[in-house]
């Protein structure tokens, strides 16, 4: 299933779309096909131009981020978090070693602000080697040495190294929260992430609190068109697309309970 879905994915991004589409219509315009050729060549534009030059992938990521609220402050005590992978460049800290982060950088940034703020919470890392190799460090490894350098003791640490998906991260985090010291826990990730996180949670009768963060848009975005950021709007459609896909996913296979929790 992992390497089903990895594969999938390659082909069905927004830009793999508008480029096979592309490529489609090309060939059946060498083969004389003009109907054909002109049905796909402008899928291929419309894919394209939506995908760049819009703000589509940016409304529909802005659905899903507003679909958990986030408290307004604080909880009065944290006894634990579980931060889910994915905010680290594990190919380039394998080699190099260090914290390289990337754009999901708050995942971990927002638990190091409440490890901090309550030093007696418990931390479970949960992010394995996600690569087609695998043979890079997952995230689980590469957080240990993120939070000990900012002086988070070891022993409130917990790392789950095996998943490669979010419904890894739950199947193999289950036994780990059956530790009495981890209920009640706040569960970090991105907020667009956090709706299909959510639910294999839940489906797994396993509560947590949500705890969103790493929030791509602005809340206020409108459908329109964007000429001034096509690399941004790529990666927002992208992005946007994926989640979707994989919430649709887990429904009709059966490891959540509802497309939306």
């Amino acid at each position: 299933m992992f390497l089903f879905s990895k594969l999938f994915w390659i082909v069905a991004q927004p830009l793999t779309l508008g480029f096979l589409a592309g490529l489609v219509g090309t060939a059946c315009t060498a083969v004389r096909r003009p109907r054909m050729a002109l049905l796909f060549l402008g899928a291929s534009l419309t894919i394209l131009f939506v995908t760049l030059y819009t703000s589509a992938g940016t409304v529909a990521l802005q659905r899903l981020e507003a679909h958990v609220q986030r408290p307004e402050q604080d909880p009065a005590q944290v006894s634990c978090m579980v931060v889910l992978g994915g905010a680290f460049e594990t190919e380039v800290t394998t080699i190099r070693g260090g914290t390289d982060l990337n754009q999901a950088a708050d995942r971990f940034v927002e638990t190091l602000r409440l490890a901090l703020k309550f030093p007696r919470s418990r931390i479970l890392v949960s992010g394995g080697d996600g690569s087609f190799s695998g043979t890079y460090e997952g995230d689980a490894a590469a957080a240990r040495r993120f939070f000990t350098q900012f002086g988070v003791s070891e022993d409130r640490l917990t790392s789950e190294t095996a998943s490669r998906t979010t419904f890894e991260n739950v199947i193999n985090s289950r036994r780990l929260l059956a530790d009495p010291a981890m209920r009640r826990c706040l569960l970090v990730t991105s907020a667009f992430h956090m709706p299909r996180s959510l639910a294999l949670f839940r489906k797994a009768g396993i509560e947590l609190t949500p705890w969103p963060t790493d929030y791509r848009t602005s809340g206020r975005a409108t459908l329109r068109l964007d000429f001034t950021q096509p690399t941004l709007n790529a990666q927002q459609t992208a992005t946007a697309m994926r989640e979707w896909i994989g919430l649709l996913a887990y429904y009709l296979t059966g490891r959540t309970a509802s497309v939306l929790p």
